[in-house]
């Protein structure tokens, strides 16, 4: 759920801050929650999936502060407080790819992980993962993403496989949990 920053000019968005066991705490800014000591915060990553079963993977913005330029899932997000999973999927959908979604279910909804980018900034989230299927069109925000691919899910466990420092931790860590029977190759 986004404020509106003094009623006027862009929103604001808040993201829920959480306990080691996962119960909410407070709320910070998602603009300053992401640093070095990131807060464990709550977060979702959905994977999309076309007519064909293809999924959509997208590259990050250069512009983006954690992980630029690195391929990841077709979009990750923030629920809002008070905002349920299905209705911050249903937003970020839109904000970052221009595309509606329906469909949407939960993959693995204890998804949790910890990771560190280059530059120091820490990801340290409660992030369930959810599929979804796109419903129309795709527009990405360029301020989002920068590339983006319909692909065989075999064909992307094959990429990550090959060359997991090009994808986001987090997707790295979500394949062999969604694709259990697609074997992993080890480095």
């Amino acid at each position: 759920m986004a404020r509106l920053a003094g009623g006027s000019g862009p929103a604001t968005e808040w993201v829920v801050l959480l306990d080691e066991d996962g119960s909410p705490t407070g709320t910070q800014e998602k603009a300053t929650v992401h640093s070095d000591s990131t807060p464990l915060h709550l977060a979702f990553s959905t994977h999309v999936y076309n007519g064909d079963g293809q999924i959509l993977v997208t590259r990050r913005a250069l512009s983006k502060r954690a992980w630029p330029g690195v391929w990841t899932n077709s979009f990750c997000g923030h629920p809002g407080p008070g905002e349920s999973a299905e209705a911050a999927i249903v937003r970020r959908a839109f904000q970052e790819l221009g595309m509606t979604v329906d469909g949407i279910t939960p993959a693995l909804p204890d998804f949790r992980y910890r990771a560190t980018d280059a530059s120091g900034i820490v990801e340290n989230e409660v992030c369930p993962v959810f599929t979804a299927v796109i419903d129309g069109g795709l527009a990405p925000s360029p301020d989002e993403v920068m590339d983006w691919k319909w692909v065989e899910p075999a064909q992307l466990v094959s990429a990550v496989s090959a060359a997991p420092w090009a994808f986001s931790p987090w997707l790295t860590l979500q394949l062999p949990l969604l694709y259990p029977s697609i074997a992993l190759r080890k480095p």
